[in-house]
C-alpha cells in the first residue's frame, strides 16, 4: 500500500479478532489496521486506543453500524474506511460498501484479497477519492483519525452547490453521517430536510 500515514500497534483487543475470518486475522498481524493513500483507506484495528482506530466500537459498540443502518447486519464486519466515512464491510467473504448518506448497501463482488488487489491497481476510483485529492492540491492533508466533512452532502450536491471541505475527527464524522442518515431515510418524497452543517 501507498502513502501510509498509520499503522496500528500491538493487538490489544482479543475478544474481536478471535471473532474475525482467519484471512482478516493474517492480515492484521501483520500490520493491526493501516491509514493507507495519505487517508483515503483506513482498515480498522483491534485495538482498544485509539478509539478511532478501534473495530470494536462500530462492529458492536454503542455506535455499532447495525444500530444505524437497517442494511446492516448484526454480523457483517466494518473492516475499513474511506476518506469520508463510507464504510467497507464483510460480509462472509463478501466486501460490501456502505453509503454512510443514504443507508445504501452495494455488492463490489471481490472477497477481501482482490478488494485489495483492485485498490492497489485504481485506488482513485476504489476508494472514491476525488474529494481527497482536491483536498490534497489546495495545500491540505488528512491526519490518523480525521476524514473530510462535505457539505452539503454528496447526495444532494449540484453543480451549483459543490461540497465545501473540512477537516473533521472520525467520532464526530461518523455521527453527523448516522444523523443525517435518520433524517431522510423515512422522508416522504418530496418532504425537506433541515441541515446542521457539521462544522462552524
Amino acid at each position: 500500500m501507498k502513502g501510509i500515514l498509520y499503522t496500528g500497534g500491538e493487538l490489544t483487543d482479543l475478544v474481536s479478532f478471535a471473532r474475525l475470518p482467519s484471512y482478516l486475522q493474517a492480515f492484521l498481524r501483520e500490520q493491526n489496521g493501516v491509514v493507507a493513500y495519505f487517508g483515503g483507506l483506513h482498515i480498522r484495528g483491534c485495538v482498544s486506543e485509539p478509539a478511532w482506530h478501534a473495530l470494536h466500537p462500530v462492529w458492536q459498540g454503542d455506535t455499532a453500524f447495525w444500530r444505524t443502518y437497517e442494511a446492516v447486519l448484526e454480523t457483517d464486519i466494518p473492516f475499513a474506511q474511506d476518506c469520508v466515512g463510507n464504510q467497507f464491510l464483510l460480509r462472509g467473504d463478501a466486501v460490501l460498501f456502505l453509503d454512510t448518506e443514504t443507508g445504501e448497501l452495494a455488492d463490489l463482488e471481490v472477497d477481501f484479497k482482490h478488494f485489495l488487489f483492485g485498490i492497489e491497481k485504481f485506488p482513485l476510483d476504489a476508494l472514491g477519492m476525488e474529494p481527497l485529492r482536491g483536498f490534497q492540491q489546495r495545500g491540505g492533508a488528512l491526519q490518523p483519525g480525521q476524514l473530510l466533512s462535505l457539505y452539503p452532502p454528496v447526495c444532494i450536491a449540484s453543480a451549483a452547490n459543490k461540497p465545501r471541505l473540512k477537516l473533521q475527527p472520525v467520532a464526530e464524522r461518523l455521527a453527523w453521517l448516522a444523523d443525517f442518515y435518520r433524517q431522510i431515510k423515512d422522508l416522504p418524497s418530496g418532504q425537506r430536510v433541515h441541515l446542521k452543517p457539521s462544522q462552524d
